[in-house]
């Protein structure tokens, strides 16, 4: 929730960013690109440029733990949450680690969280790989501490978060959504194909 309410301070008016790689660019998550007259591009690490607040902002001020008043992003604290909670995103997460190491696949879930903000909050959409009963009680737990009265005897949307079978018939949801991305990018190539040089290049070569 602290992620949430800082991420929609730092984009203000989500309508400023027609596609969401311009907001991917004002949080500053977007790689470094580096090219020379009509050579080949290479992408380096993230600019950093753009809000600060949103990407490196410090987080001591909104959690106690030492652990997370790292000089870290709310966006890539909460990768690392995406990265330990089953579904699509820890399968990216994974994905990414067993290539490029956990750090970078934190800044890169990071990035993609940034790419997801942008159509839930322009279209007014729901997450569609979210746990509704955990998502109604985290609210609920929201709403009291802000100082709403507690509805006794009354049953919400947060209540179904108290009865196993349903909590892990969401797990089991969101699981079988994680394997499925897995399964779908297995057969990637991260590199693609390797290019055979021909022409003067191979001239020389002989």
């Amino acid at each position: 929730m602290v992620v949430a309410l800082a991420i929609v301070a730092a984009i203000g008016d989500v309508g400023r960013f027609e596609p969401s790689q311009q907001l991917v660019s004002y949080l500053g998550l977007n790689p470094s690109v580096r090219q020379s007259g009509p050579g080949p591009a290479y992408h380096g690490r993230i600019t950093k440029q753009g809000r600060g607040h949103a990407r490196g902002m410090p987080v001591e001020a909104a959690c106690s733990s030492k652990r997370l008043a790292r000089r870290s992003g709310l966006l890539v604290e909460a990768a690392w949450a995406a990265a330990r909670a089953p579904g699509p995103l820890r399968a990216f997460f994974l994905r990414v680690r067993a290539r490029r190491g956990q750090h970078v696949a934190a800044v890169a879930t990071a990035r993609k969280l940034a790419v997801l903000i942008w159509p839930l909050l322009s279209k007014g959409e729901s997450y569609v790989w979210a746990r509704p009963a955990l998502h109604a009680r985290k609210l609920r737990d929201l709403e009291l501490k802000a100082g709403y009265k507690a509805a006794r005897g009354q049953r919400g949307a947060a209540h179904a978060c108290n009865i196993k079978s349903h909590r892990d018939q969401e797990r089991r949801w969101v699981e079988q959504a994680e394997t499925a991305y897995a399964r779908f990018v297995s057969g990637w190539n991260p590199r693609g194909p390797k290019r055979v040089r021909t022409g003067a290049a191979t001239e020389v070569r002989r």
